[in-house]
């Protein structure tokens, strides 16, 4: 049984990495159109004024490690934080990522080096990468002092959190801050969606990193996911139809 579903899941990964990559070569000429997400239109507009008015965006990344079965939400907070340097590099100050896991801390340094290369500037500050605890509420606790002391006028907080990143959304209230968050953890869910400005529901988190322009590879995964949720959706009804005809 385990080897059938071993292959299964082979057959379901190498489906969707072909209709990935025919996704990306079709839409080379002509973009993915995607409903609208009010939190990341107004995430647009809180990039461009943290440029205009020379203040700094901070991203907190949260602390499941990237071998873990948690890591996906910390990758799509990688993604956007990798987005969102390229569209600050030409600030005065360079964005600031938070995490809770010394690996999320080491590839968030190198996402910020890559956005600062992207323009001549090329101005990398190694210290705006940071670890700022393993635990939970020591993580929570160590970031507050980058949103509270550091000229930052937007929160991103995207990743694996518990009921501490009620900390986080609780300190940007009080700075009057712009704050957009997501998390894959349920109990996160519930108190971002009660506390923070732009709280993102359900697949949003993954789905971020293509509408802020990430890549064509982030769109034709969207779009990859909807063809595989249809093709669930067809073999469910199919199921049902003939167990309902005895054939199952």
């Amino acid at each position: 049984m385990n080897f059938w579903l071993g292959i299964a899941g082979l057959g379901v990964v190498l489906l969707a990495s072909a209709v990935m990559g025919a996704f990306v070569i079709l839409r080379r000429r002509k973009p993915a159109t995607f409903r609208e997400i009010p939190a990341v239109e107004r995430l647009r507009k809180a990039v461009s004024r943290v440029v205009e008015d020379g203040s700094r965006l901070h991203i907190s990344l949260g602390r499941a490690p990237l071998y873990t079965p948690q890591s996906g939400s910390a990758l799509a907070g990688l993604t956007v934080l990798r987005r969102l340097a390229d569209l600050t590099s030409a600030g005065d100050q360079p964005p600031i990522a938070t995490s809770g896991d010394a690996s999320l801390a080491i590839v968030s340094q190198d996402m910020l080096q890559s956005g600062s290369q992207a323009t001549a500037r090329g101005r990398y500050d190694p210290t705006a990468g940071r670890l700022t605890g393993l635990t939970p509420f020591s993580y929570a606790a160590g970031a507050l002092p980058a949103m509270r002391d550091e000229n930052v006028s937007a929160d991103v907080l995207i990743g694996n959190f518990g009921v501490e990143v009620a900390l986080l959304t609780d300190a940007a209230q009080r700075k009057d801050t712009f704050s957009l968050a997501g998390s894959d953890n349920l109990a996160a869910q519930a108190v971002l969606y009660a506390s923070a400005q732009e709280p993102l529901i359900g697949e949003e988190v993954y789905a971020t990193g293509a509408y802020i322009g990430a890549g064509r590879l982030h769109q034709a995964s969207l779009l990859t996911q909807d063809i595989l949720r249809w093709l669930l959706i067809l073999g469910i009804l199919v199921g049902t139809l003939l167990k309902l005809a005895g054939i199952l």
